[in-house]
């Protein structure tokens, strides 16, 4: 019965109260947060659950009435609005009974790097940001540039950018992996179309006491800013690579202006990508007893096709192709792409999960 699936949310939800009002545990400032993330993250199902909970009741009492020759059609009409809405309220449910990401709400990291066609894929670095931007706009999210690497005609190497907004991940962890782009390149003379990919890795922020980082584990070189994107500090040494020695990881920023401003970016990339690392290593072992591979993340499967010439975009993961390639990449209009993925993801959730 749904209703007792959903009593131990509201028992683990008022005893993490109890827990957060102990003295003892504030003064434990890493414990303090967990113990708060997990209670905000029960705080949906336990509005719903209470809300499930009084409709339930309001039922049975209108039931109880339902003969009563003052009271009954009174009862009845209300049943017929509550019965409804019960129904709507147990859907809604099941959505929450899902088990959830604890990065869903947080703010990311978003790099997307030219893959295999040169000067092309560079082009579409740019295109596929610069879409994302738009994307990003819609939502109401904020961006900041945190690292750039030009290219030929407008194009970019490479670019990582910090998203803030509400649900920042939740929406964008779905676009990492390898997207394909065929189309007639701008250094294409005799009008042949070209493949070629970038790759797209979606990454979560996260705060200074999740990630620790050992001093003697870094290797931090300063450097002479170059190239595009630094003339500003060409004269200056501002640039920083930073290497994690243990994973081999490399960071390098050049965008600011200060050495320290350089530093900082660059730690909280580093730190985003150790995290990554570590989620992408859960999520492997977890796949291997799931069905789906949705939302995995994988870096090196190919998840979109964008044809130009075709006008259509097309997500191999769930069978999706949708001829409005030029409306989804000029609008930003992602949510096209990104809605049917997610109801798949949770449709396949479900069953798993037997709701």
């Amino acid at each position: 019965m749904l209703k007792d699936k959903l009593l131990p949310f509201l028992e683990r939800y008022n005893e993490l109260s109890t827990l957060l009002s102990d003295p003892n545990i504030a003064a434990d400032i890493k414990n303090m947060t967990a113990l708060s993330k997990e209670q905000s993250g029960l705080e949906k199902i336990k509005d719903k659950t209470l809300e499930y909970l009084s409709t339930l009741d309001q039922i049975e009492e209108n039931k109880l009435l339902y003969d009563d020759e003052e009271l009954g059609e009174l009862a009845k009409d209300e049943l017929r609005i509550l019965e409804p809405r019960k129904e709507e309220i147990e859907e809604e449910i099941k959505l929450l009974l899902l088990p959830t990401d604890p990065n869903d709400e947080r703010n990311i990291f978003l790099e997307i790097r030219a893959g295999t066609g040169g000067d092309e894929a560079a082009i579409f670095v740019s295109d596929l940001f610069k879409s994302y931007l738009r994307y990003a706009e819609n939502r109401g999210w904020k961006v900041e540039v945190v690292s750039l690497s030009e290219g030929v005609l407008n194009g970019y190497k490479e670019v990582i950018a910090l998203i803030k907004g509400q649900g920042a991940f939740s929406r964008l962890k779905y676009e990492g992996g390898v997207h394909r782009v065929q189309r007639v390149p701008l250094t294409e003379s005799q009008g042949r179309v070209h493949t070629s990919a970038v790759t797209v890795a979606v990454m979560p922020e996260v705060d200074d006491v999740e990630i620790e980082i050992l001093e003697k584990d870094l290797k931090i070189d300063v450097m002479r800013s170059s190239g595009n994107g630094g003339q500003s500090v060409n004269t200056t040494d501002s640039a920083v690579r930073i290497t994690h020695l243990p994973t081999g990881l490399v960071v390098v920023n050049q965008d600011g202006k200060s050495q320290h401003k350089n530093k900082d970016a660059a730690m909280k990339v580093l730190k985003a990508k150790l995290y990554d690392m570590q989620m992408q290593e859960r999520n492997a072992k977890e796949s291997e007893a799931r069905k789906t591979q949705v939302g995995s993340g994988d870096r090196s499967a190919r998840i979109r096709t964008y044809n130009y010439p075709q006008n259509r975009i097309t997500d191999h993961r769930v069978g999706l192709t949708l001829y409005r390639l030029d409306a989804i990449m000029e609008g930003g209009f992602y949510d096209e792409v990104i809605d049917p993925i997610i109801t798949h993801y949770q449709a396949e959730l479900m069953k798993e999960a037997n709701l």
